[in-house]
């Protein structure tokens, strides 16, 4: 039997009332959503911790904020639906149309320079977590819902050595509701529990002349705790039941991004993205069956991501962005996957487009494409497989400078 792994993104949703409107949804497979809502999305993610054009830079490199001048702000809103249906292979089962539909998303960004060193911001951004939802299926007794809804509120601070050097810190305040729903002799059951947990952000920026820039991303891991029944009932073995270990299981890993941006002429820019992901870190799950212990090892790699971006001034008013990007599978076998994280290698196209409406305000809007690979489930009578999933991000986001 395979765990019911809900430690890759999916969906993050939200945190009550606050995170309805900031909780953002992500994809599977050992990738954190990197599309949140903002010019980075059009880009497919290229260049986001060297380019530092507004304050989402401190997502993934807070170094970013010191090349921000005075006060700025940018609001982004996001919609996301995924196609990811989940076939099973015997053919008496129903499928399941898709574990994951339409999901809307926002986030906030503020920056603020104290002086000609030190610069301040804020940000409040999901960007990982999980939602599924398989309906009335022929698993609902091991699994119906399973959400992990994370929202992150994150202060940061950079300071700019001198002309070329920039460094910068943040710190993460997660906040996270895991909730496992399914069927029951008694009828439906639902649980859930929620968790705080603290995670870290460093950065550096090296700007070799006014045009051209490489900046580097640390996050350090996010560790929730939930109390959660993990007694899974065997219909094949009456009065059994397995046991569902998530300690670890809804944790992010560690990741470095190296971001690069240039300048070529007054009109175009090209920047590009190098990342590493730990996700091998969490090769160790158990689930206990009755009389024996199943442990994953080696079901999870270390994914790793690339990205190439170009953006054009068309005109003082128009900005066009445009991007491709690929990660590697976090699974070293696409046919030997969980149930709850339908994921592969995955490819993504981006476009955008920004108006000025004068100097100090701006609107965005972008699309982004999203492939992956196909993956397969063995779970006995459950067996099945995630026919090539894809995902549709559509964003638009409001800039400010003060």
């Amino acid at each position: 039997m395979t765990s019911l792994d809900a430690r890759s993104p999916l969906i993050p949703r939200l945190m009550l009332p606050l995170a309805l409107f900031t909780a953002a949804p992500s994809q599977a497979g050992g990738l954190y959503l990197y599309e949140t809502g903002t010019d980075d999305l059009g880009l497919a993610t290229a260049g986001m911790a060297a380019r530092a054009q507004d304050p989402s830079v401190q997502l993934m490199n807070p170094a970013g904020l010191s090349h921000l001048e005075g006060r700025q702000l940018t609001v982004g809103g996001q919609l996301l639906y995924g196609d990811a249906p989940y076939d099973l292979d015997d053919p008496a089962q129903s499928d399941v149309d898709t574990v994951i539909g339409w999901f809307p998303a926002a986030s906030f960004y503020y920056s603020q320079q104290l002086d000609e060193r030190w610069s301040v911001g804020f940000a409040t951004y999901g960007n990982f977590g999980l939602g599924l939802d398989y309906g009335d299926w022929a698993g609902k007794q091991q699994i119906k819902e399973a959400t992990l809804l994370a929202l992150t509120m994150q202060p940061s601070l950079a300071y700019r050595i001198d002309e070329h050097w920039s460094l910068g810190a943040a710190l993460g305040v997660n906040y996270g509701l895991f909730a496992l729903t399914r069927d029951t002799n008694n009828g439906e059951n639902k649980e859930d529990d929620s968790d705080w947990a603290l995670n870290g952000k460093l950065g550096v920026l090296y700007e070799f002349n006014q045009g051209t820039r490489i900046g580097l991303g640390y996050t350090s891991e996010v560790k929730y705790h939930f109390n959660i029944d993990r007694d899974i009932p065997l219909p094949s073995l009456p009065g059994e039941s397995a046991r569902l270990s998530v300690t670890g299981l809804v944790n992010s890993p560690q990741q470095l991004m190296l971001s690069a941006y240039h300048q070529l002429t007054h009109d175009w820019a090209i920047m590009g993205n190098l990342g590493w992901q730990d996700w091998s870190k969490y090769n160790s799950n158990e689930v206990t069956l009755p009389g024996r212990v199943i442990t994953d090892k080696g079901m999870y790699k270390d994914t790793y991501h690339l990205a190439l971006g170009v953006q054009h001034t068309l005109t003082p008013q128009w900005t066009l962005n445009g991007g491709i990007a690929y990660d590697s599978s976090a699974y070293e076998d696409q046919q030997n996957t969980s149930l709850t994280v339908p994921s592969g290698a995955a490819v993504r196209l981006g476009t955008g487009a920004r108006y000025a409406f004068n100097p100090q305000d701006s609107l965005g809007v972008a699309f982004e494409y999203l492939h992956m690979d196909g993956s397969s489930v063995d779970l006995g009578g459950l067996s099945g497989h995630y026919p090539d999933p894809n995902f549709y991000f559509f964003a638009v986001n409001y800039h400010r400078r003060f």
